[in-house]
C-alpha cells in the first residue's frame, strides 16, 4: 500500500487503485476533508481563502487542479500561488490572513510520490489533534458541497517569492553588505523543482554574482534521488571538488531542508546545518534551543555554551515548533537540515538558513571547513530493524526501556520511542509510520562506537523477536 494518512497530511504515489495510491478521488476526499475542518475554525460572516502552492513534481498539475477546483466547489476561496517552496506557502498563508493552506509536495521523496501538506491560519502544520479531526472527517466522507452562487473564486498569485525574500534580508542576524562584499563563488543543487525559480532571485538579492546552478530547471524530473545525503550528491561534490567555488548549497524539492558542503568537497554534515546557525544565533541573542530526538547532541554542547538551556522533542516539525513555543527557544530545527527560527516564522526555511549561515561566514572570514572544526564533533549511525507487519513494536521497546530504567548511567527518555542517554553518547529507537522497521539512530565520538552502539542495542531487540 503506498498512500499514507497521518496527521500532517495525505501522500503516496500518482497511480493505481483508490485508496491504495494518491489518486484523484482520494485528493478529493482529503481535501473536502480539510476544508470541513477549516469551517469548523473560522466565522460564517466571512468567505474564508485557502492558500495553494506546490513544488515542481510531474504530477502538480494534476494534484493542483484537483485541490483548487475541489476547494472552490466547497465554498472556498482559492489563492493558488504556483510553483512554490514549502516555506514560501507558509508564509503566504500569514502574510495574506488566510484561513490555512495546502502545500502540494511529498518533500524528499521521489519522483513518483506526491502530498498534500496542510496548514492552519499561522502558516503551521496542524496539531496531532487538529489533524486526526481531519483524518476523521476524510473516514467519515460526510460532505456537503456548495450551490452555484457559492462557489469559491479562483486568484492566481505569484508575488509571495519576492515577499518570502525581502522577509528574510530583513532578519536583524542577516547582514546582506558582509554577505556581498565576501564575493562568494558558490554552486547550488536544486534538484530540478521550486528552488530553480527562487533561489536566482534570492542570491541576487544577497548581492552574490558568482553562483552556479545544477539540475537548475524546474521540471520535476529529478536528476537523482532528491533527499539532500552524501550518498545522492556525487554531482556537486565532484563539482566542488574543482576548487572553484566557497561553498556548495543544496536544498530538497520543497526546500526546507538544508545542506552544506566544505570548499573542498567534504560534506559539511546535514546534522550540522542547524547546529552552525544555532552557534551564530546564540553568540547575538541568549536564549533556548528545540530538536528532536534524533538529532545530534552537538546543538545541546552549542547551547550550554552560550548559557541556554537545550531540549527535545518527538520527531516532527509540529513537535519541534510546539516545543519550541512551549520553552522561548530562539533557534530549532531538526537535524535533517531543517532550520526553524521564530524572528522569521515556525516553518522550516532554507532561505532564512542560507542566509544565517552565509552571514555567519562572511562576518568571521572563515572557510566553510574552517567554520565546521570550531563545532562540536559527532557521527551519527543510522540503522533499522525490519519487522513483520504483526509484530508488535510497542512491546519491544517497552522490554527495551525496562532494562536500563533505574540504572545510573543513562537516561531514558520514552516520549518518541526509546532514547538512551549514556555520558558520551545515545541510541534512539523508534517505531516508523510508513514501514514495518524500527528505525535505530545512535551517536559517539566516532562512527565506528556510534554504530557499535546501535547494533548493541538491535541485538537486544532481535532477542525479543
Amino acid at each position: 500500500m503506498s498512500l499514507i494518512k497521518s496527521i500532517s497530511g495525505i501522500r503516496g504515489t500518482i497511480g493505481g487503485a483508490t485508496g491504495d495510491t494518491l489518486n484523484p478521488l482520494d485528493i478529493v476526499k482529503f481535501t473536502t476533508a480539510y476544508a470541513k475542518f477549516i469551517s469548523g475554525q473560522t466565522s460564517e460572516a466571512n468567505r474564508p481563502t485557502i492558500i495553494v502552492g506546490r513544488d515542481g513534481r510531474l504530477s502538480g498539475e494534476m494534484v493542483r487542479s484537483i485541490v483548487c477546483g475541489t476547494l472552490m466547489g466547497c465554498g472556498y476561496d482559492v489563492r493558488d500561488i504556483g510553483f512554490a517552496t514549502t516555506p514560501t506557502t507558509e508564509l503566504a498563508v500569514r502574510m495574506s490572513g488566510a484561513a490555512g493552506g495546502i502545500i502540494i509536495t511529498a518533500s524528499h521523496n521521489p519522483r513518483h510520490w506526491n502530498a498534500l501538506k496542510l496548514l492552519n491560519a499561522e502558516g503551521e502544520f496542524l496539531t496531532a489533534e487538529d489533524g486526526a479531526k481531519v483524518l476523521k472527517y476524510a473516514e467519515g466522507e460526510d460532505f456537503r458541497y456548495a450551490e452555484v452562487d457559492g462557489l469559491g473564486k479562483y486568484i492566481a498569485d505569484d508575488s509571495f517569492d519576492e515577499k518570502h525574500i525581502k522577509s528574510v534580508l530583513a532578519l536583524k542576524l542577516v547582514n546582506v553588505d558582509a554577505i556581498r562584499k565576501a564575493g562568494f563563488k558558490v554552486c547550488v543543487d536544486v534538484i530540478n523543482s521550486v528552488g530553480a525559480i527562487i533561489l536566482p532571485k534570492f542570491f541576487k538579492a544577497l548581492g552574490i554574482e558568482d553562483v552556479t546552478f545544477l539540475n537548475g530547471e524546474c521540471t520535476g524530473d529529478f536528476a537523482h534521488n532528491p533527499e539532500p545525503l552524501e550518498k545522492n550528491l556525487g554531482g556537486i561534490i565532484s563539482e566542488m571538488q574543482s576548487g572553484r567555488y566557497d561553498i556548495g548549497i543544496v536544498v530538497d524539492p520543497d526546500v526546507d531542508r538544508l545542506a552544506f558542503i566544505c570548499e573542498n568537497g567534504v560534506m559539511f554534515g546535514e546534522e550540522y546545518t542547524l547546529v552552525s546557525v544555532a552557534d551564530y544565533i546564540l553568540s547575538h541573542t541568549s536564549g533556548n534551543t528545540v530538536s528532536n530526538l534524533s538529532s545530534t547532541r552537538a546543538l545541546r554542547d552549542v547551547t550550554q555554551k552560550y548559557g541556554g538551556t537545550y531540549e527535545a522533542a518527538a520527531v516532527g516539525e509540529v513537535n519541534v515548533t510546539t516545543k519550541m513555543k512551549a520553552v522561548g527557544a530562539v533557534i530549532g530545527g531538526e537535524g535533517n537540515g531543517g532550520v526553524i527560527y521564530p524572528e522569521s516564522h515556525y516553518g522550516r526555511d532554507a532561505l532564512v538558513g542560507i542566509a544565517l549561515f552565509l552571514t555567519s561566514l562572511a562576518e568571521k572570514g572563515v572557510k566553510v571547513s574552517e567554520l565546521r572544526v570550531t563545532l562540536p564533533d559527532y557521527c551519527i549511525a543510522k540503522n533499522r530493524i525490519d519487522l513483520q507487519p504483526s509484530t508488535d513494536v510497542d512491546a519491544i521497546l517497552n522490554k527495551v526501556k525496562a532494562l536500563y530504567e533505574g540504572r545510573d548511567d543513562v537516561q531514558v527518555n520514552d516520549i518518541d520511542g526509546v532514547k538512551l542517554d549514556f555520558e558520551k553518547s545515545w541510541v534512539h529507537l523508534r517505531k516508523s509510520n510508513t514501514e514495518p522497521i524500527i528505525r535505530v539512530y545512535s551517536e559517539a565520538s566516532t562512527m565506528d562506537e556510534a554504530d557499535a552502539l546501535g547494533k548493541e542495542i538491535m541485538n537486544i531487540v532481535y532477542s525479543q523477536l
